[in-house]
């Protein structure tokens, strides 16, 4: 008896170790799998804000349809973007500077949040529609060939993190 006994020492130890290994393990997947759905959160938020500002410049331009022309040249730059020349909340506008008020306010809401915006033509069609990009993190709102770029052509790039938006 005595020899079987002294077999057995420190079996319960090592059974205590590959138990807490094992929970490690498991403890290691739960935090693998709680920092994705924080980074899926993170996106969608992204994205609902992104939407949310898409459909703001988009009932914008609704609102002041004569003014595309102007809406489409404020975005096409930053430094268009970023100022305006008259208060339009305090003041009569014009078509264009009712434009300019407009990209300035969403442009500026947008850059609080770290996105960026542009209005492009639709790639793919011929019937004059206009797309507004929203775009956040590494990519900027534009249409090219980089990896940088929401879309290439009719093709929207994966690795990219925007919104795009068609509007008439």
């Amino acid at each position: 008896m005595k020899i079987i006994m002294s077999s057995q020492k420190g079996v319960g130890l090592i059974e205590i170790l590959v138990a807490l290994l094992v929970l490690a393990i498991g403890i290691l997947g739960f935090v693998a799998l709680q920092y994705r759905a924080v980074e899926a959160t993170s996106e969608a938020i992204n994205r609902v804000q992104a939407i949310n500002i898409a459909r703001d410049l988009a009932e914008r331009i609704r609102a002041n349809r004569d003014g595309l022309a102007a809406y489409k040249a404020q975005t096409a730059t930053a430094a268009n973007q970023v100022a305006y020349n008259t208060n339009c909340m305090t003041n009569a506008c014009s078509t264009a500077d009712l434009a300019d008020f407009d990209v300035s306010q969403v442009t500026g809401k947008a850059a609080d949040l770290g996105m960026t915006v542009n209005i492009l033509s639709c790639a793919g069609n011929n019937d004059g529609r206009n797309c507004l990009y929203v775009a956040w993190g590494d990519t900027s709102a534009t249409d090219g060939t980089g990896s940088g770029d929401c879309t290439n052509g009719t093709s929207y790039n994966p690795s990219s993190t925007c919104v795009i938006m068609e509007t008439y």
